[in-house]
Formats: structure tokens, sequence, C-alpha cells
């Protein structure tokens, strides 16, 4: 036995553990101290602890002056721990981060757990040593078989103990959540008539049940005065989908007048935003097995249908439930699931008029995170996106009239805009941006730009701004000039930039300045550079409306606070914060007159906010 393969208890060969103690204190002030004080550093902080895991297992193999016996024994645990644990993890923690995040998670715990043995064992038997070590290595790993993840927040995760019940476990315990029966219709209506058949598709059948029994109304806050408005809000980010409340000026001064809160109540998990319509309002939700569309009075928060399909979603980064949002449109809701059904419903009722399975009649998968195309309608044609492929129904009666190009790699909607004088619909995809002819799906023009798509396009007076992500920081955004000429559509490049990079976050332009998120942060760039004017204000992955009346951002943070923020040019200058709801938020907010409605995947709420010069 040569000197360098002297076991570690040898008193004239003992482990030399400062390199491993210093490594491991460091990749603990990285790893787990640095994120509770500057939780903006959550991907920095998971880089740093692999790093400084690599840096362990460096130390062990090279400078530890442990056996090798030891050293390869330590390592060969260190790689088979995961792949053991993830049999017995919670589903959420064995396919979180498309399946690295057991790996990422443990192996700088397991690394710490390596040194902390090493140095509390160097003067024990070689044989008590060496089960300590494998003991000490997978019980390091095993413990996050203990934990589940409510998904991704932040560059992080939700961690929680795999036993503790989520919000939707919580939500489905109440008593009494039902909405009470709706009252018998005025007049007989004759039966929707079914649209054809697709061969080999099963239709769903209709699931709103009438019968349910009625619940007892919750006691609603005190209500406040709320100002009437003729604003519309047909489904996903308004109107025209740009995120902009015109004809409304709110008071800014907080401090005087905080937002009045008119109602709050629990609701199933998804990303939907609202739609509305007098005093009702739209949105989807997973309640256990069940994809939901419902309907709730806007002044009370008080159900007021539901209508369910019997399928689930639920994947590891968002978690369970719809991702879209309802349209409204001609006394009807069309909703989109994130398994694929596209529904037509009676809006005062929840009655299903029709449904078709668009993901089986496209023949296209379930993308990773769930089909997330908000419907839009131009016309007589019901628009969704089946990944980044457009397809066009009748939305009368459901009957398919076009499918666009096959294109993959978007959780984008579908959006409206008129080129000189050309009605089209757009939709950005993982290969860039295709407009079509609404009627037919004809194409007009495509740009190419690789990548993954999720927000909405920005128009402007030329053409548009686009936006397509590569992991997690964003490609950034382009400015394209759209014109039709005489030998037909030319869309040039006008810039391309990386000081705006939004990742699920959508941007509004205004006053020639584009506002939103860069990553976790606000920012500004200039319209004809492109370049960044500034950046400040960390609201994580947020979601934004323009008061372009007041030059002014209702920005709703991924924690739930509301903030008002200057949409201006010259400085980030942040005006009002106050707590909205609790827990991980990433749905739009709406504004209807002064009646501001919030929501995420645990709970829904409204407020009502004083207008200027009240």
């Amino acid at each position: 036995m040569t000197s360098q393969q002297t076991v570690a208890s040898d008193p004239h060969r003992p482990l030399r553990l400062w390199p491993g103690v210093v490594a491991a204190v460091l990749l603990c002030l990285i790893r787990f101290v640095s994120p509770l004080i500057f939780p903006e550093v959550g991907a920095i902080a998971i880089i740093g602890g692999v790093l400084g895991a690599l840096a362990i297992v460096g130390w062990w193999l090279f400078f530890s002056r442990a056996v090798w016996q030891e050293r390869l024994g330590a390592l060969a645990v260190i790689i088979v721990a995961p792949i053991l644990v993830s049999r017995v993890a919670h589903e959420s923690i064995a396919t979180g981060m498309m399946g690295a995040m057991l790996p990422l998670y443990s192996i700088p715990v397991m690394s710490v757990a390596l040194v902390a043995w090493a140095v509390t064992t160097r003067t024990l038997s070689n044989g008590i040593r060496r089960s300590s070590l494998v003991a000490s290595i997978l019980l390091a790993c095993g413990f996050f078989a203990l934990l589940r993840t409510g998904g991704v927040l932040g560059a992080g995760s939700e961690i929680q103990w795999r036993w503790t019940p989520t919000p939707e476990e919580r939500l489905l315990s109440q008593a009494n959540d039902e909405p009470a029966p709706l009252p018998p219709p005025a007049t007989t209506e004759a039966p929707p008539v079914a649209p054809p058949a697709v061969t080999g598709v099963r239709q769903p059948a209709p699931t709103h049940d009438p019968d349910k029994p009625a619940e007892s109304s919750p006691t609603p806050a005190p209500t406040a005065a709320v100002a009437a408005n003729d604003t519309e809000w047909p489904g996903f980010r308004g109107p025209d989908r740009d995120s902009s409340v015109h004809g409304v000026r709110i008071d800014t001064d907080w401090s005087r007048t905080p937002p009045v809160q008119l109602w709050r109540r629990p609701i199933g998990p998804g990303w939907s935003s609202f739609a509305v319509s007098g005093d009702l309002i739209y949105t989807q939700e997973q309640r256990g097995d069940d994809e939901i569309v419902s309907a709730y009075k806007m002044s009370t928060g008080e159900p007021v249908w539901r209508h369910r399909d019997p399928v689930r979603f639920w994947e590891s980064n968002g978690g369970a439930g719809p991702r879209a949002t309802p349209t409204l449109n001609n006394g009807r809701v069309y909703s989109f699931g994130a398994t694929g059904l596209l529904n037509a419903l009676d809006a005062s009722s929840g009655k299903l008029l029709w449904s078709r399975n668009v993901a089986a009649e496209t023949k296209t998968e379930v993308p990773g995170w769930g089909f997330a195309s908000s419907p839009l309608v131009m016309d007589d044609v019901v628009i969704v996106a089946a990944d980044a492929t457009l397809v066009g129904y009748d939305a009368a009666t459901g009957r398919p009239r076009w499918v666009g190009p096959v294109h993959h790699g978007s959780y984008s909607s579908p959006h409206r805009t008129t080129i000189d004088g050309i009605p089209q619909v757009m939709l950005l995809g993982g290969s860039g941006v295709t407009s079509l002819a609404p009627a037919n799906g004809t194409v007009l023009w495509e740009h190419a730009w690789q990548g993954v798509a999720i927000v909405q396009p920005a128009l402007t007076s030329d053409g548009l701004v686009i936006n397509t992500i590569g992991g997690t920081g964003g490609n950034g955004t382009r400015r394209l000039t759209v014109a039709h000429r005489a030998g037909g559509w030319n869309v040039e490049e006008r810039w391309t930039s990386n000081g705006l990079k939004p990742y699920y976050n959508d941007f509004v332009v205004h006053n020639g300045y584009a506002f939103g998120f860069d990553g976790s942060i606000l920012a500004c760039i200039d319209m004809e550079t492109g370049k960044r004017v500034w950046k400040g204000g960390r609201y994580g992955n947020g979601q934004l409306l323009l008061l372009p009346d007041q030059d002014l951002l209702l920005v709703l943070s991924e924690d739930g606070n509301l903030a008002l923020v200057s949409a201006t040019p010259g400085e980030f200058k942040e005006i009002a914060r106050v707590p909205a709801i609790e827990g991980k938020t990433w749905n739009h907010p709406v504004l209807v007159g002064n009646v501001l409605l919030v929501r995420n995947g645990e709970e829904m709420a409204a407020f009502r906010l004083s207008l200027a010069g009240d």
C-alpha cells in the first residue's frame, strides 16, 4: 500500500479538511442564505450551489487525502442517490424543472453532507466511517422525498412539506361552495344543433349540472359605489389585447385613498384572467378532476354558474389548471382548456352550446405547459392556437372552418390587427410570427425568429413589436415594419433589442416607448432605437395594465402586491404600493370602470379604486 493509499484515520495522513469546509461554507452562503436576503438572486444561487458542489467533489477526489475506495465510493453514492429517491419523491419534485430539479437541489445538499461527515467521523474506525458515509449521503438526498413544490416562483421553486394540503385541496374541502340553481329561462329555446362529427374524435358531452345544491351566499364585504363606465372587457388583456384602459383616471395618492376591497374568495388553480360583462365576470379554474369555466358576480364575488369538463392538466412548473382566459362575444363565452377543449357556452347560464377537441382534431400533442391560447372571435370565426397552429371554427355552430400552417413553440394567443386596410390575425410562435386572413386561414405573411413565444405582440402605426425567448432570460424584442405593396407583403426588421426581455409578462407601448419586464425588473425602451431608457423596480414575474390618460402603469407583482409606476421615459418612479392578494400571482389584472379584479391560483378579489377628483 502506498502512502497515498493510507487510510484517512492514520494519524500520519489525516484528511485535509479545510478546503472542503471552506467550499461548504461558501456553498451554504450562496445557495441558502443569499436568497433570503436578496430574493432576486434565485437563479444565481442555484448555479452557485452547483458550482459549490463541484468544488467539494473536486476537493474530495484530488485533495482530501482519503483512500480512493472512499473517494470513488462517495462519488458513486452521490450519483445513484437522486435516481433512487426519484422513485419515491413527489411527482412535482421528480419532474420539476423538466426533471432537473431533484439533481440541482439535492447534489449541493449531499456535498455539504459529505463535508460534515468527513469532519465528524475522522477519528472513527473505517467500518463505521464508510457505513455512515453512505447513510449520510442517502439521508441528505432522501430528505427531498419529504417535500413537494407548488411550481416555479421567481428563479426558484415554491417548496412545501409533502403532507401540507395544497390551496386546491383546502378549497375542495370547503362545504357549500357551489352556485345556487339558476331560475328557469323566461322562454323555451330550441335545442342547440350539434356540430358535425369528426371521425375518430369523441366530442365531450355537456357537463354543466343545473341540479347542484344551493350554497349559502357568502357575506360580502361592505360595498362602495362603483363608477359606471361603458368600458367592456371581452377577454384576455381587454378589447384590443393590449392591457390598455382608456377613459379612466384614478387617484394615485394611495396613502390617502388606498384601494378598497369589495370582496375576496378562494378559487381553483389556473392562470386565467377575467372577461367582464355587466355584473358578471368569467374565468377558468381547476377543481379536482374537473376543468371549469365559471361565472361570478362582480359586485359580490358570489358564484353564478360553473361548467365542468372531466379533464385535468398539471405540470410541475405551473401546477394544475387552465392557462387561457375566456372570451365574450354575442352573448356567448368561448373557453379553451389546457388539454385542448374549445367550448361555446351561454353567457347567462353556462349552458353548453357546442364543444370541440382541438388537440385531437388537429393531431396536436398537448404542449409541455398546456394549451394557453385565449380564443379570439373575428366576425363569425372563433380562432385558437393549437400550439403554434392557428385554427378557425364557425362561432355559431363550432363547424371547423380552416387550419393554418403547422408550427410549434407557442403559448401566445391570436392577435387581431388591420394593416393597410387588410384585417388579419397574427400569432407568435417558435419559428416567428405568422399572419393569416381570418375568414379562410390564408397565409398573408410570415417573419422568422427562432425561440419560444409566450407574450402578445404590440402594435405600432407601421407594424408591430414582437418577442421571443430562449431559455429563461429571453432573446429580447424586435420591431417590424409591415406593408402591403403591389408585389405582396413586405416585412422589414427595424431593430432587435435585448433591453426588454419579457418571459411570460406582457408589455405595453405608450407615447413612443415600450414598458415591460426585463426578467423580473421593469424596464423602458425607446421605440425608435430599441435602446433601454431605464430599468428599476423588482416585481418578480408580474403583469401590468397601462392607463394612458395618466401616463401610468398599474403593476400586479408576482407576490400579489399592487404598485403604481410612472409610464414616462425620464426615470423609473414608483408612486405607490399596497398588498392585494396572497400567493404566487401570474394572472393579468383587469380594470373595468374603477373596479380592479385580481386573481391567482389560490384566490381572487375585487377592489374599488378612487377616481381622480373624487
